[in-house]
């Protein structure tokens, strides 16, 4: 049975951030915090992640500003505020060092989807040292992304391979039913405001910067994974420089590329091996969190 506690904490500023805790009747093992993407909300995650849950991971998440249950009012869905996209990157430290107090001694892992993965990948710069380890789902580097808000057709372009589409989220996944759900989820669907939007990409030269990335230690564990018919990296085209990037980092880094997998790795046909992957991950970094060189 899937415990779930709703609480809401300070954000960097101050501001009211919704998040929760879940975990399963068993023995707590580590801690996994995850990043939600664009346009979506955190409650989604827990059936995808259940394998994970009953292997003693307790999971962290919060609603980022403009998402979920955070939201303050109808006008405020997608909009970070005045903090913008660095604000909640520095609510998610917030949201780590609860969790680390909570359960003190554990090993504690980040996971990031799409914009939470973008997220995760400022996070590491400023706060790596909190977690053990990150895992970054259908993500892109964001400098590359930059082409597709330049495209006057914008967020458009995602669904364009797969015309003449269902829907306008065919992108998303092969799975119409999970398709379907999105759609039906009010709290589901909607992009970040335009001032929102360019906080995140004026992060996109410091988060490739060489000098910037040597901030995260050496032997850091990454973990990437992505569909390669994921339209957000351009048939892995946009991710290739962010593996580049962290080798050159001398990161640790572990890829994983699925064969005709869209964005929502998760909620894709072969979700149950993404898991499995991801859990195999997981396990190895307790290990060397146990053992380390």
């Amino acid at each position: 049975m899937l415990e779930e506690h709703r609480f809401v904490f300070e954000g960097h500023d101050g501001t009211a951030i919704a998040a929760y805790r879940w975990r399963k009747p068993v023995t707590p093992r580590a801690v996994l915090q995850l990043a939600h993407g664009m346009g979506e909300h955190a409650r989604r995650y827990p059936p995808a992640l259940d394998k994970i849950l009953s292997a003693g991971f307790v999971i962290y998440a919060d609603d980022h500003r403009g998402h979920g249950l955070t939201v303050s009012s109808p006008e405020s869905y997608g909009d970070f505020g005045a903090s913008g996209f660095a604000g909640v990157v520095d609510d998610l430290a917030v949201l780590t060092r609860i969790a680390r107090a909570e359960y003190k001694g554990l090993p504690v892992f980040f996971f990031g989807h799409s914009l939470g993965s973008m997220l995760g990948q400022a996070y590491l710069l400023d706060h790596s040292a909190l977690v053990d380890g990150a895992a970054l789902c259908g993500t892109v580097a964001v400098d590359q992304l930059l082409h597709l808000v330049e495209d006057p057709s914008g967020l458009a372009l995602l669904n364009a391979p797969f015309e003449p589409a269902r829907t306008p989220f065919d992108w998303l996944s092969r799975d119409p039913a999970q398709v379907d759900v999105y759609i039906a989820d009010p709290l589901c669907g909607f992009a970040l405001t335009p001032a929102s939007m360019l906080t995140l990409f004026a992060q996109a030269e410091r988060l490739a910067d060489p000098g910037q990335l040597r901030r995260i230690r050496a032997g850091f564990p990454v973990y990437i994974l992505v569909g390669d018919e994921d339209p957000v990296n351009q048939k892995t085209t946009w991710v290739m420089p962010l593996i580049e990037r962290y080798k050159a980092a001398r990161l640790d880094v572990s890829v994983d590329i699925y064969p005709g997998a869209r964005h929502e790795l998760l909620n894709e046909t072969n979700h149950a091996e993404v898991e499995e992957r991801l859990l195999a991950w997981l396990e190895k970094g307790m290990r060397r969190v146990r053992n380390p060189a």
